[in-house]
């Protein structure tokens, strides 16, 4: 048997919230399904979604997303401006560039530019 990935679920303290910002950056609209639970169907992606959880974030995640982009520089501005934070500057190497931001509640992701891009 094979699985394949059906979507992606962050904890968080507020969905509501969470869902916002990441659909505001990957396109979709925005659906709570109740008070602890929301989601959004990125076009052309797997359905991310944020359950609540009693606890806060503790320490460094264990996964976190990529996300393609012609510009880091832009797409890290325009994350900011949704509520991300910045972690560190812009890492540039012969395969690339990436920049680490954090979502409103602390959750660690990349925009990631390739040495071809």
């Amino acid at each position: 048997m094979r699985a394949r990935i059906d979507e992606i679920v962050f904890d968080c303290h507020d969905p509501a919230l969470l869902v916002r910002f990441w659909a505001a950056l990957l396109g979709g609209a925005p659906v709570d399904r109740d008070s602890g639970w929301s989601f959004v169907d990125p076009p052309g992606s797997v359905r991310v979604a944020f359950q609540q959880v009693p606890e806060g974030k503790a320490a460094k995640n264990r996964l976190h997303l990529d996300l393609a982009a012609g510009d880091v520089e832009a797409a890290s501005d325009e994350a900011v401006t949704l509520g991300a934070v910045r972690l560190g500057g812009v890492v540039a190497d012969p395969q690339g560039r990436f920049q680490v931001l954090a979502d409103p509640e602390g959750n660690e992701f990349c925009f990631v530019q390739g040495g071809g891009e």
